[in-house]
């Protein structure tokens, strides 16, 4: 019966007992209730909202007011794009470390703007930033297995007993954008297991004496030493001149390969082949020669120095079943080099000269520096693209000008 009163007579009725709801006891507010839900049929709760409204206000949202405006948005959002866009775990703890730095370049934020800025939570990041969040691709697989030295090579499937730095896998990324064939540039990472320390370089077409002679340049600038290295089963690693090179010195390093087709056994290495390599050069394909000097340019310099001393990541501790769900509780978010600087492993020589370092930088200058880079780096591989499709355009018309008989 009361759901068919009509929708004016009910709010009629709502402004008529809303005066006398807000200043009833609760033995007569419950008496109103009753008679609401008798009437119109509403949930108890939907009656509760009609009559607690505000006059003149029926649209107002409900909830909590807004506590964190645009301008926040805005600072959160330029920290957030210049450290490469971490997850928001990540960037909660990087925040104190980049906030000097940014109001240093772009003015000292209002005490109760920064103040929020420093107690945003994780999730409220999420929130803030989902509209501006960046799609993940995915890119070819251009691993090629091989039989070679497998036996002199052992597999290798954890390191949860590697307990300081020095520990490095291995994997390389091909820039052959949406094809595989040809020469192109190559990316090869090594990340230590402990730290999170990683370094990156460029080769031609994935040659395994480069492969060498970029692990022994990247062996030189780390701030700890080379114990053990393991790559998965490609054949630019697995080779007799990286053999010799990891065994034939006065400690030799031990040297393990991954099983076969099983990217969880390098995971380290792998994770990182999205955030320091496909997010800064993307998928393009980049067949001119002249790009691994300027690649590894930036590589060794700004985006080592970046990645290493700003950029904070977790590490996971354990996995506990609870019930059908799989939980994996990882370590509190922190650099590279804050775990150096905490080992007990590392002389006081190399954390000294890490710590000055440190001092000497500036993550904003240093993106400016990775944005000039980046942009040499795309118009020369603009140009090399644009001059090969001109060759083939030329190539298709000369042979499209030919007599038919010449060309059977």
């Amino acid at each position: 019966m009361g759901n068919d009163m009509s929708y004016r007579s009910r709010q009629e009725y709502f402004r008529t007992q809303r005066d006398r709801y807000r200043s009833a006891p609760k033995t007569e507010k419950t008496q109103i209730l009753d008679e609401g839900c008798a009437l119109f049929g509403l949930h108890r709760k939907s009656l509760i909202r009609a009559l607690s409204a505000a006059r003149g206000a029926p649209g107002k949202k409900a909830g909590r007011p807004r506590q964190y405006g645009e301008e926040l948005t805005k600072h959160l959002k330029r920290i957030w794009l210049a450290a490469n866009q971490p997850c928001s775990k990540r960037l909660v703890v990087m925040l104190p470390e980049w906030l000097p730095h940014y109001e240093k370049r772009y003015g000292v934020l209002p005490p109760g703007l920064r103040a929020a800025l420093l107690s945003v939570s994780a999730p409220t990041i999420d929130r803030l930033l989902a509209p501006v969040r960046a799609r993940r691709r995915k890119g070819l697989c251009a691993t090629q297995s091989t039989a070679r030295l497998a036996g002199q090579i052992p597999i290798r499937t954890s390191f949860q007993k590697v307990e300081g730095p020095g520990w490095l896998e291995a994997d390389t990324v091909a820039h052959g954008g949406p094809s595989a064939a040809g020469a192109f540039v190559w990316s090869v990472t090594l990340t230590d297991i402990w730290s999170g320390w990683t370094e990156s370089r460029a080769v031609w077409n994935k040659n395994h004496r480069q492969i060498v002679e970029r692990v022994r340049q990247i062996e030189e600038g780390l701030p700890f030493d080379l114990v053990g290295f393991d790559s998965d089963n490609g054949s630019e690693f697995i080779t007799r001149v990286l053999l010799r090179f990891l065994r034939r010195r006065r400690v030799p390093v031990e040297f393990t390969r991954s099983r076969p087709y099983r990217k969880n056994d390098n995971a380290h290495v792998e994770q990182r082949q999205w955030t320091h390599v496909r997010q800064l050069l993307g998928y393009d394909r980049f067949e001119d020669k002249r790009l691994v000097a300027r690649i590894n340019d930036l590589y060794a310099n700004e985006w080592r120095l970046m990645q290493n001393f700003f950029m904070a990541s977790m590490q996971l501790v354990s996995k506990s079943r609870q019930g059908g769900r799989l939980a994996r509780h990882h370590s509190a978010p922190l650099t590279p080099y804050e775990r150096l600087m905490r080992s007990d492993k590392i002389s006081k020589e190399a954390k000294e000269q890490l710590r000055r370092e440190y001092e000497s930088l500036d993550p904003f200058a240093l993106r400016e520096a990775l944005e000039r880079k980046l942009q040499g780096i795309f118009r020369l591989a603009r140009q090399s693209a644009k001059r090969k499709n001109q060759r083939l355009a030329q190539g298709r018309r000369a042979a499209a000008t030919q007599p038919q008989a010449a060309r059977i």
